[in-house]
């Protein structure tokens, strides 16, 4: 399957906020994410993605395994993902590292989530605030077969203009790189 996505600067997230809370209701969650790599940084060569996610909700906490492989469509970054519940956070953190991989970043997310239909499809729209970098973002997914990509991009792409996020909002900025960048 793959993420099909878009993320977008926001600069008028209060009024975007109002219409995503039109649509559903928000889901206000905390991540903790740690990208793993080969100490080679071979992943990171070949556009691959090792993550833990630890999300902290109204319900808990849970944790997800995520593999995202190497970049599909240039435009708007999207690639295939592959992610699953585990059960004990750390027990996946020494499985990783067991098996050789290093953390390499760590951050925090902090998500205002709003699953909903539009389009006839499923999809997920995430405001997001990383506290290392400035400004404020809008992510918006489906997963789809890979033969939907183009169409789900679209029709993403609608659902932004809607939310009265134009094309020169939309960036392809890493919040990995963003928040290397603030550290070093």
């Amino acid at each position: 399957m793959i993420e099909a996505e878009l993320k977008a600067r926001v600069h008028s997230p209060e009024a975007v906020m109002r219409q995503l809370d039109e649509r559903a209701e928000a889901r206000v969650e905390i991540y903790q994410d740690t990208y793993y790599d080969e100490p080679g940084r071979q992943l990171e060569k070949r556009d691959q993605e090792l993550r833990v996610r630890t999300v902290h909700g109204r319900d808990g906490l849970r944790t997800v395994l995520a593999f995202k492989d190497a970049t599909v469509d240039e435009a708007s970054g999207s690639k295939p993902e592959h992610e699953t519940r585990v059960d004990d956070s750390q027990a996946a953190h020494a499985i990783l590292q067991g098996l050789g991989y290093v953390p390499v970043i760590a951050f925090q997310k902090r998500c205002r989530n709003y699953d909903f239909t539009a389009h006839g499809r499923r999809m997920l729209a995430t405001f997001v605030r990383v506290p290392e970098i400035d400004g404020t973002f809008l992510e918006v997914e489906a997963i789809v077969d890979e033969g939907e990509l183009s169409a789900a991009l679209e029709d993403i792409r609608a659902v932004l203009g809607e939310l009265g996020i134009g094309p020169d909002s939309l960036t392809r900025e890493l919040y990995t790189d963003a928040v290397a960048a603030q550290r070093s």
